[in-house]
């Protein structure tokens, strides 16, 4: 636990920097640095509750700029490390919507395929989740949360903190979830509710179908097929984050859960199996902008696999004019223009990240996942919108 005045920490550390991204010859790094987006960057730590922020945009024409806000530690008050790694959460998402729908492309599934189909046996609740049962849920209700499998995680009931060392198995994660009560049976119309647990199973399935651990099938298909030199899937007991990294931190609470003002915890170590295949992975800003063009110009997906991820539906509780497709998320932004891309908050960390039709594409990461969301997407949607 960490004592800090984060008001007068948050306001040092300040910088924005061009580069261009590795192994891509055709980029050139000059000067393309907004102004507007430095100083929108510069007010989301001003009040010190998200004590680092970084960004990265690529144009439509490959020029890559990082920028970055407030300190990387509060302790040392280091600067924010440009394009440093992160957690990206449920961003993990899209990564692991890809690896399935390339394995519907190969014809070795189809979305339609149940559960059972593939995991014979595997999905059957138990309990209050004695309803569930693979044999009515389909894939493609897994990839876009209308499956009816619970949003608890039921294995952390009282947050990170007691279980941060703890390292969990895809089937100890899927076995918790299935004692859970669904919240409505599977692709019951105009029903959606987000589910970490549906993606947990996802790389069950993706893993059964192709016959390697998941963590391969992701580093083999997606990560090395689109050059991302600064993504990975932690291994099994990996707790810690690549340098350079800025730390992530909680908010510390009392006995009564009550937010104590001006301190935060450090939880940049722990072990991100909680989350499996729904948000265990770690990139860079820069290398998940990567991987959004990648996407996006056919280099990982099908013309048709690509129209089936982006095909949305009705997302309630989620953003005015965001919905929900296969692992990727619509969204309207306020320019007019619609994104595509998807966010993520895990312990220490949120991110945001998404690409416009002609090409930018933006991921903004800042370093307490509780404070400021409201903020964050507020600034997301205007550097999508933006111009430089």
């Amino acid at each position: 636990m960490v004592a800090a005045a984060l008001a007068a920490v948050a306001v040092a550390g300040l910088a924005a920097t061009t580069v261009a991204s590795a192994g891509e010859s055709a980029e050139r790094s000059r000067p393309h640095h907004d102004k507007a987006l430095q100083a929108g960057l510069e007010a989301l730590v001003k009040d010190g509750s998200l004590p680092g922020a970084l960004m990265s945009v690529r144009s439509p024409d490959g020029r890559v700029t990082n920028y970055t806000a407030g300190v990387g530690d509060i302790r040392t008050r280091s600067k924010v490390p440009t394009d440093g790694y992160v957690r990206i959460a449920s961003s993990t998402k899209m990564f692991t919507a890809v690896a399935v729908l390339q394995l519907a492309g190969d014809g070795k599934l189809s979305l339609d395929d149940t559960v059972e189909k593939h995991l014979p046996g595997v999905v059957r609740g138990t309990g209050a989740g004695a309803g569930i049962d693979g044999r009515n849920i389909t894939i493609r209700q897994l990839l876009n949360h209308t499956s009816g499998m619970t949003r608890e995680m039921p294995l952390m009931p009282q947050g990170i903190l007691p279980i941060r060392d703890r390292y969990f198995e895809a089937r100890e994660l899927l076995d918790a979830a299935l004692t859970q009560a669904p919240t409505f049976a599977p692709g019951q119309d105009r029903v959606w509710e987000y589910s970490n647990a549906g993606y947990v199973l996802l790389g069950l399935v993706a893993q059964k179908v192709a016959g390697r651990p998941f963590a391969e099938v992701v580093t083999d298909r997606i990560i090395n097929r689109a050059g991302l030199e600064e993504t990975y899937y932690p291994g099994p007991g990996d707790r810690d984050v690549r340098s350079p990294h800025a730390r992530g931190y909680l908010p510390a609470r009392n006995d009564k859960g009550e937010v104590i003002p001006g301190e935060m915890v450090d939880i940049t170590r722990f072990d991100p199996s909680i989350a499996g295949a729904a948000g265990q992975m770690i990139a860079t800003p820069s290398d998940l902008n990567k991987f959004l063009v990648a996407l996006q110009d056919g280099r990982l997906l099908q013309p048709r696999q690509l129209a089936e991820m982006r095909q949305a539906i009705e997302a309630p509780g989620f953003p005015a004019g965001w919905r929900y497709g296969l692992g990727t998320i619509e969204m309207k932004l306020s320019c007019g223009v619609t994104a595509y891309g998807h966010g993520g908050d895990t312990d220490g960390y949120q991110t945001r990240a998404a690409i416009t039709p002609d090409g930018r594409a933006v991921t903004v990461a800042v370093t307490n996942d509780e404070a400021g969301r409201a903020e964050v997407l507020d600034f997301f949607d205007k550097a999508l919108c933006a111009k430089k």
